[in-house]
């Protein structure tokens, strides 16, 4: 494979720039008239997927809801990932893994290397345990020509107490925005390394002119950010990736209408 920040710049140049979540949520299985198990994870995931990967850039399947039902759930969870692809969709695996050495190796296996089920073209990571933690799934993504989007700074209140927290003279937020920076130095059009910070933050305080990678940026859509807040938050940094997961996909079980609703928000994004 190309490198994945060139098949990124790739997909979101020919679909727009847009990566929808697929959240199995039980209360949307309710509001799909599903049931909470496997039968109807697997019915609400595939709708997704057939209404969505034909169409937009990214998709974001949150691993936790597949999870939940055991390996049933992580089984439908495989057949999200390799059926998106073959639909042209980039699919980004809401995993959100951080551990230190032969841990971390092995989730850099399940997530990045070539062959594993549950490898799509990028996973989320935590650096809370020090970004140089990451190294096996940086060094595993390089090599397979994969992603990494690195929680940066995140929406919820509780994540400001750590991430706004200064040392050295620098938000521990700038430090991972930086180590990312310095990671994807000199690549062409992105390197693999992405960020993850809210669209929904009133402010980010962060310097990501030097960046060379993309952002994803969730909460647009139902939680409300619209293409406003992303031109204040992020004017000038690169590739952003806005991110809407219930706003699209409540409009299930019509697979028709969440498409419509997928093309409608990338249109109102793209101005």
């Amino acid at each position: 494979m190309s490198g994945f920040g060139a098949r990124l710049a790739a997909s979101v140049e020919a679909r727009g720039a847009l990566c929808v979540g697929i959240d199995p949520h039980p209360g949307l299985l309710d509001a799909w008239g599903l049931p909470r198990d496997a039968a109807g994870l697997e019915r609400f995931a595939l709708t997704c997927v057939e209404a969505l990967a034909g169409e937009v850039a990214v998709l974001k399947p949150q691993s936790a809801f597949f999870e939940a039902h055991g390996s049933r759930g992580v089984a439908v969870l495989e057949r999200v990932i390799a059926e998106g692809r073959a639909a042209g969709a980039l699919v980004l695996v809401d995993a959100k893994r951080g551990d230190i050495g032969s841990t971390m190796a092995a989730y850099a296996d399940a997530f990045l290397a070539e062959g594993s089920p549950l490898a799509g073209d990028a996973v989320t990571l935590s650096p809370y345990l020090g970004f140089g933690s990451l190294e096996p799934a940086l060094a595993m993504a390089e090599a397979t020509g994969r992603g990494v989007f690195v929680l940066a700074l995140t929406s919820n209140p509780e994540g400001a107490r750590v991430q706004r927290a200064e040392a050295g003279g620098r938000s521990v937020a700038q430090s991972v925005a930086d180590a990312a920076a310095e990671r994807n130095a000199g690549a062409v059009p992105l390197g693999p390394v992405g960020l993850v910070v809210g669209a929904t933050l009133a402010e980010t305080g962060l310097d990501l002119a030097a960046l060379n990678g993309a952002i994803l940026a969730p909460g647009v859509g139902a939680q409300g950010a619209g293409p406003a807040d992303l031109a204040r938050l992020f004017g000038g940094a690169g590739l952003v990736l806005p991110t809407s997961s219930r706003d699209v996909i409540k409009h299930g079980p019509d697979a028709a209408a969440i498409r419509s609703a997928a093309l409608r928000l990338r249109d109102e994004l793209a101005g």
